[in-house]
């Protein structure tokens, strides 16, 4: 992180200052010719197709998960925060899913005249997803969500930073925008995450506990698929376990003045080394997909 990048540095001293800044929304527009681009010389089509389903199954998955606050946070300032920021990872899935859609990977989904961002978030199964687990994970209380919501931000802000390099233009145009959206996202987080540590008994308990609940997800974040290997070799994506030591440095700023302590819990996720990015998933995304879906599959040939 760089010395301007410090969302934390004033936390422990005030949270009430008037420089209230919201989400960046959700338009994005990569244009025509970037979506319609070639893969890189030298990368595989199909490589690319699903490491774009990947980085946009993770912000669609996550951003339904945020949505469900809607009508539920605990004050309406709350409330169109998470809906601006479900928003911004709606709008980063929706061209990288534009992007996999023009690669190839819609087609065997499609049932109708759909746009392929539509086939590829409403017409795949849990198994077709590949999505990490932590985006998929019950958010629970505003506690535990604001603990979820500052490890998966951080780690995906990491991500991001390095992508804006990709040699793909559609990658590289995507996280160039997401690293200012995500920048916000991991400071919300922070501040909500020092006010309760640091309030009440009760509060403070409850922000814990939800860093608990979502700890085991976390060593999932760092895996190396096989296709982000070799997309690593050929300069398009991004090694996760790179990554983790942002994501570290950023607890160390936070939990501290939080009066939080980070847990040690096993790890939860893969199976035999598989994992979210090869379509295994936890029994919370059926649920999710059921309610996204519902109505897009109910009417497979409706256009609005």
């Amino acid at each position: 992180m760089g010395a301007d990048d410090s969302a934390y540095q004033a936390l422990a001293e005030t949270l009430d200052g008037d420089d209230h800044r919201w989400a960046f929304g959700a338009g994005f527009d990569a244009g025509t010719a970037e979506i319609t681009a070639p893969p890189p010389e030298g990368v595989d089509r199909d490589d690319l197709a699903t490491y774009c389903l990947m980085l946009a199954d993770d912000a669609l998955v996550a951003s339904q998960r945020l949505a469900e606050w809607t009508t539920n946070a605990p004050e309406l300032e709350e409330e169109v925060a998470l809906a601006n920021i479900a928003l911004d990872l709606l709008g980063q899935a929706r061209v990288l899913l534009a992007r996999a859609g023009h690669l190839g990977a819609a087609e065997r989904y499609r049932v109708g005249p759909q746009d392929d961002e539509d086939v590829l978030a409403y017409f795949r199964d849990e198994r077709a997803f590949r999505n990490v687990v932590l985006a998929e994970a019950d958010l629970g209380d505003f506690g535990r969500t604001m603990a979820w919501m500052l490890v998966y931000s951080s780690w995906r802000l990491a991500l991001m930073t390095r992508l804006v390099a990709s040699r793909d233009v559609v990658l590289a145009a995507v996280a160039d925008k997401a690293v200012k959206e995500l920048a916000y996202q991991r400071q919300y987080a922070a501040q909500w995450v020092v006010r309760l540590g640091d309030g009440t008994d009760h509060s403070r308990e409850r922000v814990q506990a939800g860093l608990d609940g979502v700890w085991p997800f976390v060593e999932e974040l760092f895996a190396v698929h096989p296709v982000e290997a070799r997309l690593v070799e050929a300069g398009v994506a991004v090694d996760p376990a790179e990554l983790r030591a942002e994501l570290d440095a950023v607890l160390d700023q936070v939990l501290p003045p939080a009066r939080l302590t980070r847990p040690e819990r096993p790890a939860v996720g893969l199976v035999a080394g598989r994992g979210g990015r090869d379509g295994i998933h936890t029994e919370a995304l059926g649920p999710v997909l059921a309610v996204m879906q519902s109505l897009a599959r109910t009417h497979p040939e409706a256009t609005w």
